[in-house]
């Protein structure tokens, strides 16, 4: 008897599986047999080969499930990171002209702050949440309200000026182009731009700082901050002392044709007189004259 082949005895079981007793039949036509069983094999095939798409598919979901998760994370860090930062904080500014002053900025945390003419002051809409920050240009007189935990620190542009709670005076650009601090009450922290130099003001001191020099002295000016009340008072100083301090409290320019006149010794109060005033006194106190150009006086003996 003749041994079936492989093939043959494939078709046989799977036709032993479909139709029980078929393979015994001899008319069976076993081409056809065959792509029937080929055409079975392919469909499991495909079966087994579409199982590894099933797993990418839900491993694919959980990828996406797990980002969604990640974003969300990232979305809340980041909107409690802009909730205690300046990033969304709007900046206010306040400022003085030319012939301003006495302007009075009142601060969330109960400090004030007094611009003189010429002066801007800047600082964020949530000025106190976080820390007590200003930047300041010009010159400005501040009292500041004590808070241990948030120390006040100002941006001077040349200098920082850092203190808890006191009253000081600050200008950020001086007749010799420092940062100048004049304290009145508690203590004052000057600092360069640098980190490494500082001055520890107590009150009555002043103390300057530019890019090469760091200077305390005792305030010898007892008008230093008349430029707030318009009130001077002398005794015995020179015109050119007077007319550094009309300056400051007046806006007052004046210039001397011969520098001798400026050795002269004033001594008299001035309390809030109108400019033309004031030089008629000091003409008249000296035997000088004066012309006007613009905003300048300028003074000759007669």
């Amino acid at each position: 008897m003749k041994e079936k082949t492989n093939k043959e005895e494939l078709i046989d079981k799977e036709l032993e599986i479909l139709a029980p007793g078929v393979s015994d039949v001899k008319e069976i036509n076993v081409d056809r047999a065959w792509n029937k069983v080929w055409s079975r094999m392919n469909e499991q095939a495909t079966v087994v080969f579409l199982k590894p798409d099933r797993q990418l598919f839900i491993r694919s979901g959980m990828i996406r499930i797990a980002a969604a998760i990640l974003l969300l994370i990232g979305l809340g860090t980041a909107a409690i990171y802009i909730g205690n930062s300046d990033v969304l904080s709007k900046t206010i500014i306040a400022s003085t002209g030319y012939d301003q002053k006495n302007q009075v900025v009142s601060l969330p945390d109960g400090s004030s702050i007094t611009l003189n003419r010429n002066t801007t002051l800047s600082y964020k809409s949530n000025f106190g949440k976080r820390s007590r920050h200003v930047s300041l240009s010009g010159e400005a007189f501040f009292e500041i309200a004590a808070d241990i935990s948030k120390p006040f620190t100002i941006d001077a542009g040349k200098a920082s000026v850092k203190v808890v709670g006191t009253s000081f005076n600050v200008i950020t650009d001086n007749v010799d182009s420092a940062v100048e601090v004049f304290v009145t009450s508690g203590k004052v922290l000057l600092t360069d731009n640098s980190g490494t130099r500082d001055i520890t003001l107590e009150p009555g001191y002043v103390g300057t700082m530019d890019s090469n020099n760091a200077r305390k002295t005792l305030n010898q000016n007892p008008n230093y901050t008349s430029w707030r009340t318009g009130k001077l008072n002398y005794d015995s100083q020179s015109l050119e002392t007077v007319f550094r301090d009309l300056k400051r409290v007046y806006n007052m320019d004046i210039k001397a044709d011969d520098p001798t006149i400026l050795t002269n010794k004033w001594t008299s109060a001035i309390d809030i007189q109108s400019r033309d005033t004031i030089i008629r006194l000091i003409c008249t106190s000296f035997n000088l004259s004066y012309t006007k150009d613009g905003n300048v006086y300028h003074l000759s003996k007669e």
